[in-house]
């Protein structure tokens, strides 16, 4: 990304092309504002497909450029923004310092708004990868939180099937990549010679395992009220309380279950505390979103309903905060047509929470093999309880990474933000599944 100055007595002629923002300089060949520029890069790197509700002419200004991502990502193809200027790898940083503005034909521009460009880009790499096997082993993320950059760029990459018709069934736009192809699942399908679908029983030492992971969970209903009187008009600082209030629940619920995994006395304390300031937020978003899943998108929402956020609240809403709301919908409805159950749960919990890529553990080799241990067992009682649904494994698993992103990046979204974040998420939510 090749960006330049712009000197103070000509700030005010330097406007975004897309938006008509203040311009920030040259980003991927024109100039454009910080805002368009990530829009452009997110849309690009996660093969965003978007469709418009109107007739792909929507106004493009710095308060209705979040109102359709479809005419923003076409007015940016249309302005000349040089796809091929965005790193691979998604980091900071344009690929090529002296590439500026292109004009693509209207053809091009539809084979990419269609996704017709990335359904190729991923056949090119499903028949061309490493034929290699992975396992739990293989590690998604060199990181805590794993970035789409650092799986799409992965020889060990592949589509699984089914996942791409899902996404488009729901939310109308494209996989995004860091669960589009995750290397430590690589060629894992229904037709595994590992372990085929057949009846079978559950090994007697899985079934143990996941009892003693249940018997750790707290599966009581929340005991923060959420029952608001008709009529009551919640104010933002309200609802921010009551998250707040909600969050230290479901926070002191994890702490209580660490206390109670089968594996306590296997780790030190300061195992465990690093593990729980690592990954809380992925915890509580997972028991949001599966065994709370009733409370949170039924009393809360109710909550949700009964607040209006203003129109400097509606304008100044971020666009990182667009992406988790756009990201969280699509959990939802995954986790939805799933129905995963109580003991799948809590194997995925303890999958997510033994990552022995946090940094600062003092034995890592050790929660590798615990995360393993989980990681089959889970794999058995799937496959054992769900004969006639051959991905179901995979598609559990590949929920994980995507909560741990959407996890990093709610750290990103401005305290304030996050009511008007819960009401989209909870209304889009119950108002869809309502319809089926």
């Amino acid at each position: 990304m090749c960006t330049f100055s712009v000197p103070d007595d000509r700030a005010e002629q330097r406007t975004c092309l897309i938006c008509g923002d203040r311009a920030t300089g040259l980003h991927y060949g024109i100039i454009s504002c910080e805002g368009c520029k990530g829009f452009f890069k997110r849309s690009i790197c996660n093969k965003r497909v978007y469709r418009c509700s109107r007739d792909k002419n929507c106004v493009m200004s710095r308060k209705q450029r979040n109102r359709c991502q479809y005419c923003r990502l076409l007015k940016c193809l249309q302005m000349g923004m040089n796809r091929k200027a965005i790193r691979e790898d998604g980091m900071p940083g344009g690929r090529n310092k002296s590439i500026g503005p292109v004009q693509i034909s209207e053809e091009e521009i539809e084979r990419i708004m269609s996704g017709q460009e990335f359904e190729e880009e991923a056949n090119h790499w499903s028949n061309h990868g490493d034929s290699d096997h992975s396992s739990p082993g293989n590690r998604a993320s060199e990181s805590n939180q794993p970035s789409p950059g650092s799986t799409l760029s992965s020889s060990r990459s592949v589509e699984l099937n089914g996942f791409m018709a899902f996404r488009e069934q729901y939310m109308g736009m494209s996989v995004p990549p860091h669960y589009q192809y995750i290397p430590h699942l690589f060629s894992y399908s229904g037709h595994s010679p590992l372990l085929p679908p057949q009846a079978r029983s559950l090994d007697p030492q899985s079934y143990s395992l996941i009892h003693q992971l249940l018997s750790a969970e707290d599966l009581e209903p929340l005991g923060t009220p959420m029952l608001i009187e008709d009529g009551y008009a919640v104010t933002q600082a309200e609802l921010f309380a009551l998250l707040c209030r909600l969050a230290d629940e479901l926070l002191f619920r994890q702490i209580a279950w660490i206390k109670k995994l089968p594996f306590f006395c296997e780790l030190s304390i300061k195992d465990y505390t690093c593990l729980l300031s690592s990954t809380w937020q992925e915890l509580i978003l997972l028991s949001s979103l599966t065994v709370y899943s009733k409370q949170i998108f039924g009393e809360l929402a109710d909550v949700t309903a009964k607040y209006s956020p203003s129109d400097e609240e509606l304008h100044r809403f971020s666009d990182e905060g667009m992406e988790v709301i756009e990201r969280l919908i699509y959990l939802y409805h995954k986790f939805h047509q799933l129905k995963v159950s109580n003991e799948e749960y809590a194997c995925m919990k303890a999958i997510n929470f033994l990552n022995q890529d946090i940094r600062g553990l003092t034995s890592a080799s050790q929660l590798e093999q615990l995360n393993k241990r989980y990681w089959y067992i889970c794999q058995d009682f799937t496959e054992y309880k769900y004969t006639h649904q051959p991905n179901r494994f995979p598609d559990l698993m590949m929920c994980l990474p995507e909560i741990r992103y959407i996890a990093g990046k709610m750290v990103n979204v401005p305290l304030e933000q996050l009511p008007l974040l819960f009401k989209v998420v909870l209304h889009s939510c119950k108002t869809s599944v309502g319809k089926e």
